[in-house]
């Protein structure tokens, strides 16, 4: 089921991690950014929309849960910053895919994800400002937050941020630790980036979790600043996210955390405060 969430913005919410696709309404066909997740859930993305033609797709980033595709969305050109569509291409072997379905397998929904058009991701030129279709303008956010070729979308006519895997209400900010030289600065530079070019946006669209309306993206920006700053420090966050207050089913974050704590902690040499 669609949800609207703006004017010509809709948002279709996956049972597996509440993963969102956003929806974006153009003059000739929509725009689809990160459709997912299982075949059930595109097939009833695919009833939704219509009729509407998808005329272009976006990958926010190259995790496998934002690579997905369904022969229903048609061949529309599927966008993606440089070094997504790198990232993509090196998921593209049988072994690659493989390692997904293994990693799949314990969810129980392994065989429900399809792959044949997975990762089949176009490479912007490094010059791109916005997506190139004729819909609502899509200011492309480079960044290297959580992983590399990680762009955000703002939706200037809207004021719509579609975040990717960053600004959740459920999950906690994962920085990227075994993919980013610099994981935890280039988070920070990252929330940054979107609290100067989007913070104020009218709604913000996290890759999982609930859309947050008015004033909602810049309380996200600084929960997760104050989250990563207390990971940096090797201290407690207090974040209701991985608290008492999770989200019910949720509670697993907080293991998540603890990891993610962990491996920092021994990275930098240093015991916990």
């Amino acid at each position: 089921m669609l949800t609207q969430v703006a004017d010509a913005v809709w948002v279709h919410e996956s049972a597996f991690l509440r993963s969102n696709t956003t929806v974006v309404q153009g003059p000739s066909g929509v725009l689809l950014i990160d459709p997912g997740l299982q075949e059930h859930e595109m097939t009833c993305l695919a009833d939704d929309l219509a009729g509407r033609p998808v005329v272009a797709g976006f990958s926010t980033h190259p995790h496998w849960d934002h690579l997905l595709w369904h022969p229903r969305f048609g061949d529309a050109p599927r966008h993606g910053t440089a070094r997504c569509a790198a990232a993509a291409r090196e998921q593209l072997t049988p072994e690659a895919k493989a390692e997904i379905i293994e990693h799949l397998e314990p969810t129980g929904i392994a065989e429900h994800v399809p792959l044949d058009l997975f990762g089949l991701i176009t490479a912007l030129p490094g010059d791109a400002t916005h997506i190139p279709w004729d819909g609502p303008r899509a200011r492309i956010i480079p960044h290297e937050a959580h992983a590399p070729g990680h762009a955000a979308l703002l939706l200037e006519d809207s004021g719509v941020l579609v975040a990717g895997d960053m600004l959740s209400d459920v999950l906690i900010p994962m920085v990227g630790l075994a993919e980013t030289p610099d994981p935890v600065g280039g988070y920070l530079a990252a929330l940054q980036l979107l609290e100067s070019t989007a913070g104020d946006a009218t709604a913000v669209i996290p890759g999982h979790g609930s859309a947050g309306g008015p004033g909602e993206t810049r309380a996200r920006i600084n929960r997760d600043r104050a989250y990563v700053l207390a990971l940096r420090d090797a201290r407690t966050p207090d974040d209701p996210r991985i608290g008492p207050a999770a989200a019910p089913g949720w509670e697993w974050v907080a293991d998540v955390h603890a990891g993610q704590a962990h491996r920092l902690t021994e990275a930098s040499g240093r015991g916990p405060n």
